[in-house]
């Protein structure tokens, strides 16, 4: 597959077949991650696959989000007025966890920290969380090209806590999202795609 066919085969998902991804088929995507550009050329990135359900349960700590009734009024409350968002917001919010724990395969990846990343102490102080993004987006794309789907998800402070003490990674390395990835149920909602003219977002010497 392309390069561009890939980027525009790529969408979230939510709804996943139950359908495990094949080990062999993880070790190119992750090796896809691992050629992405990084801050110091060392590439200190790390990552948990956690295939077993029961190992799942205990990481992801299951609990829904949020309801799906209670969507509407939170998105009120966002200020969201785009009923493309807004319409994404409704098909994710509610299956926050079902999705991670449904994946075909769930990774964890994580990065080395130079320095606390909630209080950089200058914008090149977060040169690392930039470059695991880089890593993430490259694992995406070359999902797209294996024929999978996949979703991001950042954790919440009390969840890194809890993933720090099931998974036991080192101090200076953190998560900086979950990668969820699999085959699409039957009936997956798919996101109507937000359509933007790039030139229309193109500015040549000035704003």
């Amino acid at each position: 597959m392309e390069l561009y066919e890939a980027i525009e085969k790529r969408r979230t998902i939510r709804d996943f077949e139950n359908k495990p991804v094949e080990i062999d088929t993880i070790k190119r995507i992750l090796s896809a991650g691992l050629k992405a550009p990084t801050n110091n050329h060392l590439r200190e990135w790390e990552f948990v696959i956690i295939n077993d359900k029961n190992e799942r349960s205990r990481v992801l700590n299951l609990e829904d989000m949020t309801n799906p009734e209670d969507c509407e009024k939170m998105l009120d409350g966002f200020g969201m007025t785009d009923s493309d968002q807004r319409g994404m917001y409704h098909i994710a919010m509610p299956k926050q966890f079902s999705m991670l724990y449904n994946s075909g395969c769930l990774i964890l990846p994580f990065f080395k920290l130079r320095e606390s990343l909630m209080h950089p102490t200058s914008l090149s102080s977060l040169n690392e969380f930039a470059s695991i993004w880089c890593c993430v987006e490259n694992i995406l794309l070359a999902a797209a090209s294996e024929g999978l789907f996949g979703v991001t998800r950042i954790p919440m402070a009390e969840e890194l806590e809890h993933i720090k003490q099931i998974i036991n990674h080192p101090e200076n390395y953190t998560m900086p999202c979950y990668i969820a990835l699999g085959y699409p149920a039957e009936k997956a909602k798919l996101p109507i795609q937000k359509v933007i003219n790039v030139e229309d977002r193109i500015h040549i010497n000035h704003w």
